[in-house]
């Protein structure tokens, strides 16, 4: 191996040896822990060590890297405490997860390191947000993501590299390519002779790089890093390594070929750079000696100091209270100059308002920019803003929510407008797993609102229709909102903007352009789970959201011998119960009208709950009325059919006979 310390520094040269060693001897204590019996899982980096500690030597410590399972060089190069790596290593409190998330599953904005989720794609969008929030501050800072070679076949590998390539954002996208994703070589994972050679394709400068020289890594990274600030730019590096060990210890390693394990043994990047340092005269042997028996002191006494932490203690409060963000709601009244609006206005207003308060606001969304979206409701706000706060995207709802978290992480709040609502589901991985779970897994919120625009009636067919307001109201971490009147959605999108929270915020597209209303033309909030009472009666309850409440209201105008308490949910997550339970308290009956198909929908919880906590007030069972089971068709008469408005009116009135 052919190291050139170019004008490094003896000092430097041994730092850079205390650092790759330090993460090597933790890793052989580790191994002895694991055959005791005292660590449950190991995800060994022995073999890859060079490129973590090479790389995170060559930033500022307030550069965001956002590392994998096997780079424990970069923590400990970070100089995280090893007492608390070792509690997050054993689910102890002061670890940074609290015991809910293992190993490297985690995050710390106090050393600027932002960790995996096991799906390992969404991150490279992440570090898009981050190094957009860089660029946006100029403030001349590079983001560093690292992925395995099995990840690059992931969408979200193409997704991140081309939306950084499109908005020329400054990221090193590091590929550790150590030759099996866990059992699979790479000639089972892609053709081409290079994963570098992919940089081509999204016009992105890539490199090549022994990843098992510690000083070329070092020197190239501090060199492109120079380069990056000048010119913003992605790039593109492919580091050739091996992975030495299991993909953790459990699965060994007899898939390999033994003489593959003895080639790379030669090349371990530890014992090499000592060797070379040693023939150097630039580490004498008492000194090597030294520098381990440090290491060693260290990690013994930070285990011993782990060890003597209590187990964690299930505390219900704290586990429910740590979901969620706190948010400290303003109430902002409005005056009373009011305009009649439309729903699409309304909306309009308050994502205008919005970015005139918060300078730190950043809406991403595909054709949103001069456009205006597709259903125009940005239109002009590129003169209003600028291009750097209104951005179009490319075609990938995944790596854009990935990025609208990174936004938030670097101290942005992010809208991201879902085209139509049906797309989210290429967005979905990113939403459950990364905004919902953040604040409880590492403590780090997520300001990012989801438009979604959704609903039927439009003859749209089955990927312009859906209202699938239930894919996201049963993950803990998520609010939703539904409003269904233009007043209510510039109130509560401006309060959703307000909160730290992740918010999916469904418009209803064919109550767009047909409801009126008299809204306030100034800023105003209204708060979050808290349920509007449209109408009040004593013979039933009618609970419904968005289209389904209009419906409900054309039904009991046509039918005003009812006397009905319709209500209005405004919000799914948090859900106003105490409106729903007071109610039914008094009228006894109780019926649901949502516009998604009947089961697992919102109606099928509420029904639940009513049944656990009001079951001695009611007359009759409870009735949810529903989309039937089929996807949302196109043709009129067939979603006609499909939607329940027909139908609501004759499910009213049996349960009135009942």
């Amino acid at each position: 191996m052919n190291f050139d310390k170019k004008n490094l520094t003896n000092e430097q040269l041994i730092d850079l040896y205390k650092k790759i060693l330090k993460p090597r001897m933790i890793e052989e204590k580790m191994l002895i822990l694991l055959r005791q019996g005292k660590v449950s899982k190991w995800f060994s980096g022995i073999g890859q060590e060079a490129i973590s500690v090479g790389i995170t030597s060559a930033l500022d410590k307030d550069e965001y890297i956002l590392p994998m399972h096997r780079n424990l060089g970069v923590f400990t190069t970070r100089e995280i405490p090893l007492h608390r790596l070792f509690s997050q290593w054993q689910g102890k409190k002061e670890g940074f997860t609290k015991g809910r998330d293992r190993s490297f599953h985690f995050g710390t904005q106090e050393y600027k390191i932002i960790g995996m989720i096991s799906h390992l794609g969404p991150q490279m969008g992440v570090a898009d947000g981050i190094a957009l929030a860089n660029k946006l501050k100029k403030n001349n800072q590079v983001t560093t993501v690292f992925t395995g070679e099995g990840a690059t076949s992931e969408g979200d590998f193409h997704e991140a590299l081309n939306i950084a390539a499109v908005w020329n954002l400054p990221v090193f996208f590091v590929i550790e390519n150590n030759g099996y994703g866990l059992s699979t070589p790479t000639n089972e994972q892609y053709r081409c002779e290079n994963l570098a050679d992919k940089g081509l394709g999204y016009g992105m400068e890539s490199h090549i790089i022994d990843g098992n020289n510690i000083l070329e890594i070092y020197t190239k990274i501090t060199d492109l890093k120079k380069s990056m600030i000048e010119n913003p730019r992605p790039v593109l590096l492919e580091f050739k390594t091996f992975r030495m060990r299991g993909h953790e210890e459990a699965s060994g390693t007899k898939y390999v070929p033994q003489e593959l394990m003895d080639e790379w043994a030669k090349k371990d990047p530890v014992e090499n750079y000592r060797q070379y340092l040693e023939k150097m005269f630039i580490l004498l042997p008492d000194q090597e000696e030294q520098i381990r028996a440090e290491i060693k002191q260290e990690i013994d006494e930070n285990w011993a100091m782990t060890q003597a932490q209590p187990e964690v203690v299930a505390n219900l409060s704290e586990e429910l209270n740590d979901v969620y963000e706190y948010f400290n709601y303003q109430q902002i009244n409005h005056s009373n100059e009011v305009e009649n609006s439309r729903l699409i206005d309304a909306i309009s207003q308050s994502l205008k308002q919005s970015m005139e308060r918060h300078n730190n606001l950043v809406i991403m969304g595909q054709d949103i920019a001069e456009y205006g979206g597709a259903f125009k409701i940005t239109e002009g706000f590129v003169d209003l803003f600028g291009k750097e706060r209104v951005r179009n995207t490319p075609i990938c709802e995944s790596a854009v929510v990935a990025a609208a978290n990174g936004l938030s992480i670097n101290g942005y709040k992010a809208i991201v407008e879902m085209q139509f609502a049906d797309f989210v589901s290429t967005g979905f991985n990113p939403i459950v797993n990364l905004l919902a779970k953040q604040k409880y897994r590492w403590g780090e919120k997520a300001d990012v609102v989801v438009r979604m625009p959704c609903g039927g009636g439009t003859q749209a067919g089955p990927f312009h229709s859906q209202t699938n307001e239930a894919w996201f109201t049963k993950t803990p971490g998520l609010k939703v909102v539904y409003p269904a009147f233009p007043y209510d959605a510039k109130g509560l999108l401006n309060t959703a903007i307000n909160d730290p929270n992740p918010v999916l915020f469904f418009e209803h597209k064919q109550l767009y352009r047909s409801i009126y209303q008299d809204v306030p033309k100034d800023y105003y909030t209204l708060p979050l789970g808290k349920a509007s009472l449209l109408k009040e009666g004593n013979q039933v309850t009618i609970i419904s959201f968005g289209a389904g409440v209009h419906w409900a209201l054309d039904t009991l105008n046509n039918n005003s011998e009812i006397s009905a308490d319709l209500i209005d949910l405004r919000t799914l997550q948090p859900m106003d119960w105490e409106t729903i339970f007071n109610s039914v308290k008094k009228t006894n009956k109780v019926i649901i009208l949502q516009e998604d198909t009947l089961f697992g929908g919102v109606a099928s919880d509420i029904a639940a709950m009513i049944m656990e906590n009001c079951f001695q007030y009611l007359d009759a069972p409870v009735k949810r009325v529903a989309s039937i089971e089929t996807a949302i068709p196109f043709v009129k008469a067939l979603e006609d059919q499909y939607l329940p408005k027909q139908r609501f009116e004759k499910e009213l009135k049996e349960l009135l006979a009942y």
